[in-house]
């Protein structure tokens, strides 16, 4: 068939790299627009549009897919859309612009966390299970027919950067297997069963750690939180990012909802349970550090609560 792919971020290079290498043509990319990066704001592909030109694929870089951009798509006669975290809306008539329509690969178990992060709130949520579902697109969120789907237990220690990752990898597979399926005419779809629930964009505010909740919750959290938009408390009135974190040993000291203490060579901080400890944090205006070289250079040692 004749592919095109929409997708932006490193999570959908896999997807695009092993359509590239099947049968099929990927005959366009479509992408965000070049964003600026670093310090410098130095404009940069993005990972999608930089595999692509690797791979020698054109490349629409577009932030809305709008009347022209569905003109130069029909021009390819495409028979079949591709999506993966593209990062913007497919609406008539480019939904139903290539003969087979779209599908898309979303990385929860479906319907659970529709939306735009779903493998943050599962583990925020503290999900047992998740996955990775392929569904038809239609005109309402994440809610077609789904052609398949793989399951997983979410690894204790995994943070949405872990998980995405390996769902990425593991999601190109049941991508590519899909599109095979529609193409020989023998693939079969279901309707989404159960409740649904919804995964915004989290921002800022959805990283501030809250300390009053139970030990889960924070580990939770901060897991679900990292890399972006990234988990940061307040200690004496400045701002600290949490990179890292795990569950006390039993012998931990009990304290209070973000008290900090020094226990053998580990930070750990106060819960409405057990505490937690800080493994990795990175100070404002500093690097990434162990948690207990960061104590040792406070000034001020007196456990604070954190905001």
């Amino acid at each position: 068939m004749r592919l095109v792919f929409a997708g932006t971020p490193e999570p959908a290079v896999p997807s695009l790299r092993r359509l590239a290498a099947t049968a099929h043509d990927v005959v366009a990319v479509v992408t965000r627009q070049d964003a600026p990066l670093g310090r410098k704001r130095v404009l940069t592909p993005s990972p999608v549009a930089a595999a692509a030109e690797e791979l020698g694929i054109p490349v629409i870089r577009a932030d809305r897919l709008d009347a022209a951009v569905t003109a130069e798509i029909a021009a390819l006669q495409p028979d079949l859309g591709v999506i993966v975290a593209y990062g913007g809306l497919v609406r008539e008539p480019l939904l139903s612009t290539p003969a087979h329509g779209w599908i898309n690969l979303h990385f929860s178990l479906l319907p659970r966390w529709r939306g735009a992060a779903p493998v943050q709130h599962a583990l925020i949520a503290g999900d047992a299970r998740t996955g990775a579902s392929v569904f038809q697109l239609v005109p309402e969120l994440d809610a077609g027919d789904v052609f398949g789907e793989l399951a997983i237990n979410v690894p204790a220690d995994a943070t949405a950067g872990s998980l995405l990752a390996a769902l990425a990898a593991d999601g190109a597979g049941l991508l590519a297997d899909v599109v095979d399926a529609i193409a020989a005419g023998s693939a079969v779809s279901r309707p989404q069963a159960g409740d649904a629930t919804y995964a915004s964009k989290l921002g800022d505010d959805d990283g501030r750690v809250r300390w009053d909740e139970p030990a889960d919750a924070v580990l939770g959290r901060i897991r679900g939180v990292t890399p972006e938009p990234g988990a940061h408390t307040t200690i004496g009135g400045v701002r600290l990012k949490v990179l890292a974190v795990s569950p006390a040993p039993a012998d931990a000291p009990s304290l209070q909802p973000g008290a900090l203490a020094l226990h053998g060579a580990r930070v750990v901080a106060g819960t409405a349970s057990a505490p937690i400890v800080l493994d990795t944090v990175q100070p404002a205006g500093k690097g990434a550090m162990r948690a207990a070289d960061w104590w040792r250079g406070l000034r001020d040692t007196t456990p604070v609560a954190g905001s």
